[in-house]
């Protein structure tokens, strides 16, 4: 393998290809004099040398000079590593953030820059400002995806009987990241129904930036059943349309379904689930929330992923 390193740096106050220059100044809002500085998600674009080498190949082009497939940094030994959204590069003094990753090209090209670069290269955002030239080593950290999972219930906190809605969740979570490719840890806890408990675990985890915290048990209307009450309160955004949708979907055909009270939404940088005790209903509501799961956490922090 390669040292990840940068072979060279370039910009442009206008779009297309931009010019080698001997550093590059970074603050919140990208690359000091680029065109695309400014508050959004495609700050700054990467191509590994390997791409640009191999489109040579393909097409027989000519020799093209840095920055000509509109990079802001040409790299090298970035090509084996599978990016994922929210991955972080160190790079010099400074730390950026991917937010789009080009996809794989095929032999037929078009123009430079705006045929190669949208499909291999990689766009970030800064996350901490800094200076980058020419021969700065590259680290990558992988984003970890971090899900806890709490059951609530008397009887299982107190061993009477084994926990199932719980494990049930883990399964269908590890199952659907393991998919994407992405890195992650799933922990969990059981807890009987006490509402000073759960808020313990859900603020702690807010704290420790889990990006899913997932309840299951107390959605009825039991003088146990604490769950939403507990919950709706400390959430910052409530998103209503996910638990409706499912309530009347399977309220359909079992009206026992529309009597569950879960709620989902948004608590610091936590996506936050309320769902029934039951291993039919996990599967049921898991089922509708993650065909929306990964558009949400691209939203939470601010990338347009349409």
């Amino acid at each position: 393998m390669s040292a990840r390193k940068v072979l060279s740096v370039s910009l442009s106050s206008e779009r297309g290809v931009k010019k080698p220059v001997k550093e590059l100044k970074l603050n919140d809002k990208g690359i000091i004099g680029d065109v695309h500085a400014g508050k959004w998600n495609r700050q700054i674009s990467i191509i590994d040398i390997s791409h640009i080498n191999r489109f040579k190949e393909l097409t027989s082009a000519r020799d093209t000079e840095f920055g000509e497939f509109a990079e802001n940094i040409t790299s090298e030994g970035l090509n084996d590593i599978n990016f994922q959204t929210f991955d972080l590069l160190k790079i010099g003094d400074a730390i950026l953030e991917v937010t789009q990753v080009g996809k794989p090209f095929h032999d037929q090209f078009r123009e430079l820059g705006n045929y190669v670069m949208p499909r291999v290269g990689i766009f970030c955002r800064v996350k901490k400002g800094g200076t980058i030239k020419a021969g700065d080593k590259i680290e990558h950290i992988p984003k970890i995806y971090k899900a806890f999972v709490i059951t609530l219930s008397d009887r299982a906190s107190s061993g009477e009987y084994e926990d199932r809605s719980g494990p049930k969740i883990i399964e269908l979570l590890d199952s659907y990241l393991k998919k994407s490719g992405a890195k992650y840890q799933i922990d969990k806890e059981i807890i009987p129904d006490n509402s000073e408990k759960l808020i313990k675990i859900i603020t702690k985890a807010k704290e420790d930036k889990y990006d899913i915290i997932i309840t299951t048990g107390g959605t009825g209307i039991g003088i146990r059943d604490i769950t939403v009450e507990t919950v709706q309160p400390m959430l910052d955004k409530e998103i209503p349309g996910i638990m409706e949708m499912i309530r009347m979907k399977y309220g359909q055909e079992k009206p026992n379904a529309l009597l569950s009270r879960s709620v989902a939404g948004v608590i610091g940088e936590s996506l936050v689930y309320t769902l029934p005790g039951s291993v039919k209903a996990v599967q049921e509501y898991m089922t509708e929330i993650l065909k929306t799961m990964q558009h949400l956490l691209y939203m939470l922090h601010g990338i347009d992923a349409h």
